[in-house]
């Protein structure tokens, strides 16, 4: 085999390791959702315990990206990808054999742990194997693969709950899992980053923070929102995570420079990310709930309903890129959000105990062409508001705003879902649902105003939003 032939070979099977690996981690973001009636049936537990179900992992997966990232980059990136594909396969297998929820939902927190470790140097390892000039399509393919399992999570889930049963969401990680393991070891090659120092500090205070105020939105319709514990840990959420913000301004080597929120663009993509998975996650989150649970679908009939919102991306997905590059990413990520608002407000004003697929079907439709318009040109939108070097931080801080974002909407969508209506009957649920989707929409909405403030096209060509140092003067 000539050199060549085998830098190729490399190349293929480093795209196929860390394409495995993103799908299964992405997969593992909604497979969830449509087992939520089959395993509060099984195991018990009230709403706060299957909001943890999907959360414990968000978060974990949320608050440590940046820091699994930096573990990669000072003691290889081979050895932690294998150490965070190990974490998170025994965590799925410790998931499927749960004996109940709260063993569940650790389970599920560790699985986490796995992931945000694993998932942030799938492309660190792909683009060390990969030739610059066969990159682009090396990560087109990476991406497709991310995106199917979102789209395909909850039919996935939905289909083996239903045909097997709900612990084959997580034993569908192992094989793949001890069949990546040995591939990674004998395949990848090891690579280091610039060994800076470790962030403890940073990722301590965000760990902290972030579950104070989660735990907070998820305990208060039940414990009182004046109660001892919520208060408690709202104030010390909302300190820990003020202690971040200082640490990121003054702390050396932060996992999060807040220097990076002085530019214009960077702020406003991510927090149009942010609001987007608030409004996005917690809909899904309870709306797959409301197909099983009120209008009687089984759950594989619940992941098919639900293809044209979230099975969208892979068709609407090039045509977004298209109109990305012929009029820029700002207008086509605005319309797209404000369709994804427009989505989730049709969904509330149509919902009844009775309501016909008929009725919910152009929601969907607007929903997920609206999640397609997003998602194709927030990537680039986003590694074009920073500097070259800043790249990687710039893509784990919005991918983990995102998984933040996805964590904080289940926990308000449901603490407004519990607060006006219920799982006592059909009409409790719609009463508690139809609120809750208003505000989920309002949240997008406001990722749509936030998106509107990005820089435009010329305005970015003039350096307008870019870091001082590099704005390019422009003559008078």
């Amino acid at each position: 085999m000539s050199q060549q032939e085998a830098h190729r070979g490399g190349a293929v099977w480093a795209l196929v390791i860390t394409s495995v690996a993103g799908f299964m981690a992405a997969l593992d973001n909604l497979v969830v959702t449509t087992a939520l009636p089959s395993i509060r049936e099984d195991l018990g537990g009230a709403l706060e315990d299957l909001e943890w179900t999907v959360s414990a992992y968000t978060l974990t997966f949320a608050v440590l990206l940046m820091f699994g990232a930096a573990l990669g980059d000072r003691f290889g990136r081979r050895k932690l990808f294998g150490i965070g594909l190990a974490v998170f396969t025994g965590a799925s297998a410790a998931a499927a054999l749960a004996p109940g929820i709260n063993e569940l939902i650790a389970a599920r927190a560790v699985q986490g742990v796995g992931a945000a470790i694993m998932m942030p140097l799938t492309l660190t390892l792909l683009t060390a194997a990969v030739p610059a000039a066969k990159r682009g399509m090396a990560y087109g393919i990476w991406g497709a693969v991310n995106g199917l399992a979102v789209a395909s999570g909850p039919l996935i889930g939905g289909a083996l709950t239903e045909h097997v049963s709900w612990q084959w969401i997580f034993w569908l990680n192992v094989p793949l899992g001890i069949a990546l393991l040995p591939l990674a070891r004998m395949r990848l090659a090891e690579s280091y980053g610039t060994g800076a120092p470790l962030d403890i500090v940073g990722t301590l205070l965000a760990s902290g923070g972030l579950f104070g105020i989660v735990y907070a939105l998820i305990r208060g319709n039940i414990d009182g929102w004046t109660s001892a514990p919520v208060l408690t840990s709202l104030i010390a959420g909302a300190a820990l995570l003020g202690g971040f913000v200082r640490h990121g301004i003054r702390g050396k080597n932060p996992m999060l420079p807040m220097r990076l929120f002085r530019n214009r663009a960077f702020s406003a993509i991510n927090a149009a990310s942010l609001l987007m998975f608030v409004g996005m996650f917690g809909s899904i989150f309870l709306l797959s709930q409301f197909l099983q649970g009120v209008l009687g679908y089984s759950p594989t009939e619940a992941g098919l309903r639900m293809l044209p919102w979230t099975g969208m991306p892979m068709i609407v997905a090039p045509i977004a890129g298209y109109l990305s590059d012929r009029v820029g990413g700002r207008p086509v990520v605005t319309a797209g959000l404000a369709l994804q608002a427009v989505g989730l407000g049709w969904f509330a004003l149509v919902l009844s105990p009775d309501v016909s697929y008929a009725a919910q079907l152009p929601a969907l439709i607007i929903s997920g062409v609206g999640m397609a318009l997003y998602f194709a040109p927030a990537a680039s939108l986003v590694m074009a508001s920073v500097r070259p070097s800043e790249q990687g931080i710039a893509s784990g801080a919005n991918n983990a705003l995102r998984e933040v974002g996805g964590a904080l909407g289940i926990a308000v969508l449901a603490a407004v879902f519990s607060a006006q209506g219920g799982y006592g009957s059909p009409v409790a649920f719609v009463d508690g649902l139809e609120p809750a989707l208003w505000v989920g929409a309002g949240g997008v909405g406001l990722a749509a105003v936030a998106a509107a403030l990005l820089p435009g096209r010329g305005a970015a060509a003039r350096g307008v939003g870019a870091p001082a140092e590099e704005r390019v003067p422009v003559s008078v």
